[in-house]
C-alpha cells in the first residue's frame, strides 16, 4: 500500500509540474503580446510628437506674419494654398487579449490520474514449507563465504591513519584540468575535463583522446570486464569503449540526459545520474529501476552530478545544485542526507572505500569530506593546508589509496590515508 500512495503522489507532482509548465507558456504568450501592443503604442506616441513638433515650427514660421504689415502676405499664401497644415496623424486603439478561464471539475482531474482497481483474481492458498527445505537456500556457497571473509578481513586489517601521505603525483597530457577518474587495468587511467576524455599510462603518456560533451561530471567509468563507459548528453546515449579502442553505442536512455554514470563492482550494473533521477541498469543495458522520490513523495536529486556505490549497495550522489549527498540503499529508499559543516557546500566527486567511508570533495571550501556510511562527519581529510587546491573528483584504487584530481590543474596528486 505504501508503494501505491508513493506513486499516487508521484503522479499528482508530475500534473502539477505539466500545470506549471503550460501556466508558464501562456503567461509568456501574454508578455509577447504586451510587448508587441506597447512597441505599437511608442510607435503612435512618436507620431504624435513629431506632428506637434512640426506644429511648433509652423507657428515660428508664421508668427511673423501677424502684424499689420505682413498680414496681406500671409492672406496671399492662404489663397493660393502655399500655405498647407499636415493632417493629424491616425491612430488606432490596441485590442488587448481576452482571457476565457476554462471549467474544471473534480472528475475532470480524477481523469487525469490514474485509477485503483482491485484484481479479480483469485487468492491462493499460502503453502509453508518445510523449515528443512527452506532454510536451504539460504546458506551462503563457497564462493560467497570467501567474499565475506575477504571483505570482514579488509575491514579487520584496514583503519585510518593518523595523518594523510602524499605518495605520488602524475601529470595527465590532452586536459587542462581534472573533473572526473576512471582508474582502469593494468596501470592505466581514464581522465575527462569539459570536452575531452583521455586514457593515459602512469608515465604520462597519452594513450587515447576522445571529443565529449561532458561537463562537471562523472561522466565516465570503467566496468567488471574492463570496458569504459561514458555519458552522451547530446545524443541521450551511453557508449562503450572496448580494450581495443573501438566505440560503441551501449544504452540510449530516451528523452532523458545522461550526467553521471558509475559501473557497480558488486553485480556489474550501471548506474545513470539523470536530471530529477538515478536508473539503474543491468550489464547488457536493460533498464531495471529509477529512483526519483523519498516516502514522502518529495524529489531526491535535482542533477545528480556524481555518483558511486558502497559496499553495501549504497547508492551515493553528489547534487551540487541541491547543494547536498544523497544516499539510499539498494532498494532506493533514502537513508540520509549530508548537507556540509558550513553555510555552502558544493559537492563534486564523490567514492567510497573498503571501511564504507564516503569520501567526496567540497569545491566551494577546497576540502575532501570523510563521512561513515550512515552520513556522520568523521573529518576533512584534505584542506588548503595540505596543498589542495578546488579538488573536483577521487578515487580509491585496490591499494586503498586516494587519488585526487583539482579543477584548475592537470595534476593528479595520490594519497596514502587509511593503515
Amino acid at each position: 500500500m505504501k508503494g501505491i500512495k508513493t506513486a499516487m503522489k508521484a503522479e499528482a507532482e508530475s500534473v502539477k509540474r505539466i500545470v506549471d509548465a503550460v501556466t508558464s507558456d501562456k503567461i509568456e504568450q501574454v508578455n509577447k503580446i504586451e510587448q508587441s501592443l506597447l512597441e505599437t503604442l511608442n510607435g503612435q506616441n512618436q507620431e504624435i510628437d513629431d506632428y506637434i513638433n512640426y506644429l511648433t515650427d509652423l507657428i515660428q514660421t508664421y508668427y511673423g506674419c501677424l502684424s499689420p504689415s505682413k498680414l496681406e502676405n500671409l492672406t496671399f499664401s492662404i489663397k493660393s494654398k502655399i500655405f498647407k497644415i499636415r493632417p493629424v496623424p491616425e491612430t488606432s486603439k490596441p485590442v488587448p487579449p481576452v482571457f476565457t478561464a476554462g471549467q474544471h471539475s473534480k472528475e475532470d482531474v480524477a481523469k487525469l490520474l490514474g485509477k485503483i482497481t482491485v484484481p479479480k483474481t483469485k487468492a491462493e492458498n499460502r503453502k509453508i514449507k518445510p523449515m528443512e527445505t527452506a532454510s536451504t537456500p539460504l546458506k551462503p556457497t563457497g564462493k560467497q563465504r570467501k567474499q565475506d571473509r575477504e571483505k570482514s578481513d579488509v575491514k579487520q586489517t584496514l583503519s585510518l591513519s593518523s595523518s594523510v601521505t602524499k605518495v605520488r603525483k602524475y601529470k595527465v597530457p590532452g586536459v587542462c584540468r581534472v573533473l572526473h577518474i576512471s582508474l582502469g587495468t593494468s596501470g592505466r587511467l581514464w581522465v575527462s575535463d569539459w570536452d575531452n576524455l583521455v586514457q593515459s599510462d602512469l608515465h604520462g603518456n597519452q594513450l587515447q583522446k576522445i571529443k565529449t560533451n561532458g561537463r562537471m561530471e562523472g561522466y565516465h567509468s570503467v566496468t567488471q570486464d574492463g570496458d569504459l563507459i561514458y555519458t552522451d548528453r547530446g545524443n541521450k546515449v551511453i557508449n562503450r569503449i572496448r580494450p581495443d579502442n573501438t566505440i560503441t553505442e551501449f544504452i540510449k536512455t530516451g528523452d532523458w540526459v545522461p550526467l553521471s554514470i558509475h559501473s557497480s563492482h558488486i553485480n556489474g550494473d550501471i548506474l545513470v545520474g539523470i536530471y530529477g533521477k538515478v536508473t539503474r541498469y543491468n550489464k547488457t543495458g536493460t533498464e531495471i529501476q529509477n529512483i526519483q522520490r523519498n516516502d514522502k513523495g518529495q524529489a531526491l536529486y535535482s542533477g545528480p552530478n556524481y555518483i558511486t556505490e558502497n559496499i553495501n549497495g549504497d547508492i551515493c550522489v553528489s547534487d551540487n545544485y541541491y547543494g547536498k549527498v544523497v544516499v539510499v540503499d539498494k532498494s532506493g529508499q533514502h537513508r540520509f542526507s549530508y548537507t556540509g559543516q558550513r553555510s555552502r557546500f558544493s559537492p563534486y566527486g564523490i567514492c567510497t572505500d573498503a571501511l564504507s567511508h564516503i569520501l567526496v570533495c567540497d569545491i566551494f571550501s577546497e576540502t575532501v569530506h570523510l563521512l561513515d556510511q550512515d552520513g556522520q562527519f568523521l573529518s576533512l581529510l584534505l584542506t588548503p593546508q595540505q596543498g589542495v587546491e578546488y579538488p573536483s573528483s577521487v578515487c580509491v584504487d585496490d591499494e586503498n589509496n586516494l587519488w585526487v584530481g583539482q579543477s584548475n590543474t592537470s595534476t593528479v596528486t595520490v594519497y596514502k590515508y587509511l593503515q
